[in-house]
């Protein structure tokens, strides 16, 4: 099942360009996350977003969240339905400053008209007065700084956003320009101020209140931590999951939205166990021509760390439309190539119109942009950047990628109990998928017994590449050739049941015998 993989480098027929794409049961390696809202929380939806290839939902703490949120049965039924795995991503609120219009009568701003930001909350919003949810604003802007006002999630567009400019600070508040004509409708509006320290904690009291109560509930693997700015808010957040039982597990995904996070990218990096780049607030925060140069660096740090880079905003025009743009299209298709591992559907399904075909169509593009992905200079790269001498799981990863790609392997089959070492492989960019085999081990809390191996399986879901099934918990991960022949047939079965296995396919296995890493080929009768 190997597939024909072109470079860019290479001259392309331009007649194989309108050949048919092959459908597969993965759809790209590349992963999906939608954002969950009104237009994607019924059952049907949900089975047909994962149907079309999204892998993990995000769920936004806003007003609707219990609405939304409350119908989490829907999700399980729809995994049931499709037995496909689904993560559960919960993203914070964080220090976001926001305008609030209690009446939500359309507010009309007129280009160079003067405008207050207040934080009295007590004042109806109108085109003279906004009031904001921070008291603090006026001490951290100064004349000439610009502030920008919208409410992306709620339109899908910036085509409603308005632009600022301090002209002086009144006491607590701030008299702005505004620089363009817009009418600003409905209950919130996100605010930003450009290039400005918000003296806010990133994770909020509220935010706090969802995890332990919301989050704890229903064990999300993934934390998105909005405004990240140091790797002191991700050791924070940690030590907090880690109180909460089993959300010690839970993996936090830095969301780098403003220049304090770039600033300081490397060490956040290193604290965290992914990374989002929230090109929204970000493209806001730094000059456009800018953005791009961020993207191509941060997501070649977060490979070479192994660590999932998620990319944000890609299809905003889909929110109402059929088709993406052109240039949307060959964004998506650059953060492929670029080598992201997932990207992040915001307004698109949250309140989209058609968030089945956004997906399908976004997945389409990432499995168009894999075929011309240079995998060989990515491997020698990668390989020259972990140096020698080389970690042991290291080694046998990359030996298991090198081998797999030498004989055209159709599929890496790694066995592993915390993921670890199917996410190390994953990082070499194979052509060929990764099943990761995870294999549950008994575990206690001196109260009761139960097995690992749910969590790990789930968060492979947003690694390229990486496409994790669990085995009978019977089958220690370090384990007699007998019940690794078991566990094995398992996994060829699964292969051959997704179609990406067939008779006399190579097949490349990754597999603890005893206390020796084993990698070894396989070829399959018929």
């Amino acid at each position: 099942m190997h597939a024909n993989h072109l470079l860019l480098e290479e001259p392309i027929r331009m007649a194989t360009i309108l050949e048919p794409s092959k459908a597969s049961f993965f759809p790209a390696m590349t992963k999906i996350v939608g954002t969950l809202g009104p237009r994607s929380r019924s059952m049907e939806v949900i089975s047909g977003c994962l149907q079309a290839g999204m892998s993990a939902l995000l769920g936004i703490p806003n007003k609707c969240f219990v609405v939304y949120w409350g119908t989490l049965e829907n999700l399980r039924a729809a995994v049931k339905t499709t037995k496909k795995l689904c993560a559960i991503m919960l993203d914070t609120v964080g220090p976001e400053l926001q305008v609030v219009n209690n009446s939500e009568k359309p507010i009309s701003l007129q280009e160079e008209g003067i405008v207050v930001l207040t934080p009295d909350q007590g004042q109806e919003a109108s085109s003279d007065v906004l009031p904001i949810n921070f008291s603090g604003l006026s001490k951290a802007v100064k004349k000439g700084d610009t502030i920008f006002v919208g409410q992306y999630l709620f339109t899908g567009s910036e085509s409603t956003s308005v632009w600022l400019e301090v002209d002086e600070v009144k006491g607590q508040d701030v008299v702005c320009v505004v620089k363009n004509t817009a009418t600003l409708t409905g209950s919130l509006f996100t605010l930003h101020a450009c290039q400005i320290c918000i003296d806010l904690p990133t994770l909020s009291d509220k935010d706090k209140e969802v995890i332990s109560s919301w989050g704890l509930k229903n064990k999300i693997d993934f934390l998105s931590l909005s405004f990240t700015r140091h790797a002191e808010d991700v050791r924070e957040a940690r030590e907090f999951l880690s109180k909460l039982g089993d959300l010690s597990q839970t993996q936090i995904f830095a969301k780098i939205e403003n220049v304090e996070g770039l600033n300081h990218f490397d060490e956040i990096l290193q604290e965290a166990d992914g990374i989002i780049l929230s090109r929204g607030n970000l493209g806001i925060d730094i000059p456009p021509e800018k953005v791009f140069l961020f993207q191509k660096a941060a997501v070649y740090k977060c490979n070479m760390a192994g660590k999932p880079a998620v990319v944000t905003r890609v299809v905003d025009s889909m929110t109402g439309n059929l088709r993406p743009t052109r240039a949307e299209a060959t964004d998506v298709a650059n953060a492929v190539l670029d080598g992201t591992d997932a990207i992040l559907l915001g307004a698109e399904t949250l309140r989209g119109l058609y968030p089945i075909e956004t997906i399908s169509i976004v997945g389409k593009i990432c499995a168009e942009a894999e075929k011309v992905f240079n995998q060989d200079l990515y491997f020698k790269k990668t390989v020259k950047y972990v140096g020698e001498p080389m970690s042991h799981l290291e080694s046998i990863a990359s030996s298991a990628v090198r081998a797999a790609i030498k004989v055209k392997a159709s599929v890496i089959i790694c066995f592993t109990s915390s993921g670890r070492a199917a996410r190390l492989i994953a990082k070499y960019r194979p052509t060929m998928p990764v099943i990761s085999v995870v294999i549950p081990r008994l575990k206690t809390n001196q109260l009761k017994w139960s097995f690992s191996g749910a969590f790990e399986a789930r968060q492979s879901l947003i690694v390229r590449g990486l496409f994790p099934m669990l085995a009978d918990p019977r089958h220690p991960a370090e384990s007699t050739n007998a019940t690794n022949e078991s566990v094995l047939k398992v996994a060829l079965d699964h292969g051959k049941a997704s179609g990406v296995i067939k008779s006399h396919d190579r097949v490349v296995i990754c597999q603890k015998v005893g206390d020796s890493s084993v990698v070894k080929i396989i070829e399959l009768e018929d």
